[in-house]
């Protein structure tokens, strides 16, 4: 059987972790404002934020538990067998090709400013074509990339947060600043159906932690290094959730002018630094974060199609080795497909990013969510089962993350923008279950 080559650390697996997230602070989140507005996107945030510590605890155990490459479909697998497995194999393979196709769109955006001409499709092609040939060259150099350009994009954050409160840029009536609906008040000036509406959005500042288990195979000591580096990974994320969505909001401008804003981080910049910082560096600022993502998550994609591979639920050619033991095919392949969806959503949606990442959110939720009865079921019926780490949280965490998952996957429904996403999602599952039950089911191991 096709092995990967053990070379992470628990810091590569946190900056591997907290990479494939961090793009959240830099676009996507400022649409709750104007759903929610402050508050009800505040309160959104920290429901979220509840949902995925439950997850991040419960997967901590699981992945210690069974350090297989698969990550969630494995976990799924031990608890349920290869057909619920397979759907929440196909849920994840949804959010993680999706996921960079949605950066590369924002990235596009950002490229566009700094050199004027080339059109969005040039670069979609050129980024995933560099990142894709960085994570066939070797684990190494992936784990070696991510790491850099993660504490880069972290101190691009705590920078701007500096700024923010060095300069006396933040007032909390700029946060407030969203009109209220007739009856409500400045903190919820949609009501508190707001905070249903912003719970999707608020998913964008966590979106992706859960990536850190695909790389259990690699990891030197998956038992002792797979939960510390999920529990700092959000630690850190929270942090800068907080610190992202309080003073970003509170900026001169306020909550209006950033909910409205593609690029909520270089217009802080903006107001913040005023003449001090060029649109030309401000541009390449907001580029780390996205970049951070978009390689982390290229890489995460890449064990996900090997390892489902390599179970038989997807082509076996998608679970071949190079020389350097990468899934190259599987990397290459993924990267097609995301490329290829960026073209489907310039042709049939008013809008590319958006478009993708409602697929990818309401995807991952699914995943979330079987992951999470898995862990209660594996607790019921494989009490013996060795666990180095156990959840502090234990089956009342799961059911808890699982419950709040289910809230979250109904106010997609919520969302107008988010509804051809949503049936996009659900036609592409129909279609792989028919796949899986008609050729597949009889390949699978």
């Amino acid at each position: 059987m096709a092995e990967l080559k053990k070379t992470a650390g628990w810091t590569h697996l946190w900056a591997l972790g907290v990479g494939g997230v961090i793009s959240g602070n830099f676009f996507g989140w400022q649409t709750g404002l104007l759903a929610g507005g402050f508050g009800g996107l505040l309160l959104a945030t920290a429901v979220i934020a509840v949902m995925y510590v439950c997850l991040v605890l419960s997967i901590a155990e699981l992945s210690a538990a069974l350090p297989n490459a698969g990550g969630f479909y494995n976990f799924t697998y031990a608890a349920f067998g290869k057909d619920r497995a397979f759907l929440n194999g196909v849920s994840d393979t949804i959010e993680y090709v999706t996921t960079p196709a949605v950066i590369v769109s924002g990235i596009a955006g950002y490229m566009k400013a700094l050199v004027p001409g080339p059109g969005d499709w040039v670069w979609w092609l050129v980024f995933y074509a560099v990142f894709v040939a960085v994570n066939v060259a070797g684990a190494e150099m992936s784990f070696g990339v991510s790491m850099a350009i993660t504490c880069a994009a972290a101190a691009v954050l705590v920078i701007f947060y500096g700024g923010t409160l060095a300069t006396g840029s933040f007032a909390w009536s700029n946060a407030l600043n969203i009109p209220p609906d007739a009856g409500a008040g400045a903190f919820l000036p949609k009501g508190w159906s707001g905070v249903f509406v912003a719970l999707p959005y608020a998913v964008w500042f966590y979106l992706a932690i859960e990536q850190l288990p695909l790389s259990a195979e690699e990891s030197h000591d998956a038992a002792r290094d797979m939960p510390k580096a999920l529990i700092w990974g959000i630690v850190t994320l929270v942090a800068l959730s907080c610190g992202t969505l309080v003073l970003n909001s509170g900026i001169p401008g306020g909550a209006l002018a950033v909910g409205q804003s593609n690029a909520p981080l270089e217009l802080g910049f903006q107001r913040v630094f005023g003449g001090r910082a060029t649109t030309t560096l401000l541009s390449v600022v907001s580029l780390t974060g996205l970049i951070a993502s978009f390689h982390a998550i290229i890489y995460a994609y890449g064990r996900l199609l090997f390892a489902l591979a390599r179970a038989g639920y997807y082509p076996a050619w998608l679970s071949r080795l190079n020389r350097r033991a990468v899934p190259a095919n599987a990397l290459i392949a993924g990267g097609a497909a995301g490329a290829a969806l960026c073209f489907l959503a310039q042709r049939y949606a008013s809008s590319v990013g958006a478009a993708l990442l409602n697929m990818a959110v309401f995807g991952a939720l699914i995943s979330y969510i079987l992951v999470l009865v898995s862990f209660v079921r594996l607790r019921q019926d494989q009490p013996r089962l060795p666990r180095p780490y156990r959840s502090p949280l234990g089956v009342p965490g799961a059911i808890v993350g699982a419950a709040l998952g289910v809230v979250c996957l109904a106010s997609t429904f919520a969302i107008p923008a988010f509804r051809p996403g949503v049936v996009g999602t659900l036609l592409f599952i129909l279609a792989m279950l028919a796949y899986y039950w008609m050729y597949r089911r009889r390949a699978t191991s």
